[in-house]
């Protein structure tokens, strides 16, 4: 019996192997040996590694890709961090609306939302001709395809992201807890500091890593909103394999490695951290 049920889990995984198989594992090792390919066509080396290090240039885009998907997860989990409680003190009903809308927008991305910023918020955008007309000079400051208008445009997608992972976090706070610390003479702020905040923070951390990988991969919100405008590592791996200017699949390659590797390390740094708080916890 137990053979049985094993050999019909073996082959009810087998379209699914198959499937990461050929489209992950497969591309991901020609990607691997394709960056160690050198341009003149005639072996392997270091050298798009070495290119990629050491050109000021790519260099720029690695620290600003950083730097970007730091901001927009910091601003998104902070946000989402009082929304999604917010939401567990509504009603059902409502919660579940929110949850859906959540889900919803969080899958609302690439070039419609880069599209959408730029009808709402562009040079010519709706809100900034309104603001314009009522004498208002909230936009004129911002400029959307900056850095500013970067980050905001990350910040949207993150935002419903972290809701959706940061709210089932919040049932394993018991409302017994609360009663039993207001007892004993701890006030609101007490109770988050002491217990709220340390039984959820490894959500927290791991949420965290999610919303910085998320941002660091994202190529299609940033490159329809500023094209080839802005050194970002995701736009800049397109380039070199469309070839925008010139061809070299092999640098972008490349490239993507050592993006995977940053997002690789991130995730490591993360997963250490949430065993140390695991422990502390104990």
């Amino acid at each position: 019996m137990k053979q049985k049920t094993l050999l019909f889990s073996l082959v009810a995984m087998l379209p699914f192997a198959v499937l990461v198989i050929a489209f992950e594992i497969v591309p991901l090792i020609g990607m691997l040996i394709d960056s160690f390919s050198k341009d003149e066509g005639g072996g392997y080396g270091l050298q798009q590694y070495m290119t990629a290090l050491t050109n000021p240039y790519y260099s720029k885009g690695m620290l600003n890709s950083l730097l970007i998907s730091l901001y927009s997860s910091l601003i998104g989990i902070g946000i989402a961090l009082v929304s999604s409680y917010s939401i567990t003190q509504m009603p059902k009903k409502i919660q579940t609306m929110m949850i859906t809308f959540s889900n919803m927008t969080s899958n609302f991305s690439g070039v419609p939302l880069a599209f959408a910023y730029i009808i709402l918020l562009g040079t010519s955008g709706i809100f900034t001709l309104l603001s314009k007309d009522f004498g208002w000079d909230i936009l004129s400051s911002f400029d959307l395809y900056s850095w500013g208008g970067l980050v905001a445009v990350y910040v949207y997608f993150q935002i419903p992201l972290a809701i959706l992972l940061l709210y089932p976090t919040y049932s394993g706070i018991q409302k017994s807890w609360r009663e039993s610390a207001a007892l004993l003479g701890a006030s609101s702020w007490q109770f988050w500091r002491y217990i709220g905040l340390p039984v959820i923070f490894p959500s927290l951390v791991g949420t965290f890593s999610i919303l910085f990988a998320n941002a660091m991969g994202a190529y299609a919100t940033a490159y329809a909103l500023v094209g080839g405008s802005y050194n970002l590592v995701p736009i800049r791996i397109g380039a070199l394999v469309s070839g925008d200017v010139v061809s070299q699949p092999h640098l972008g390659s490349a490239l993507a490695m050592i993006l995977g590797l940053m997002m690789i390390g991130a995730m490591w740094i993360n997963e250490r951290m949430m065993r140390r708080v695991r422990r502390d916890l104990r």
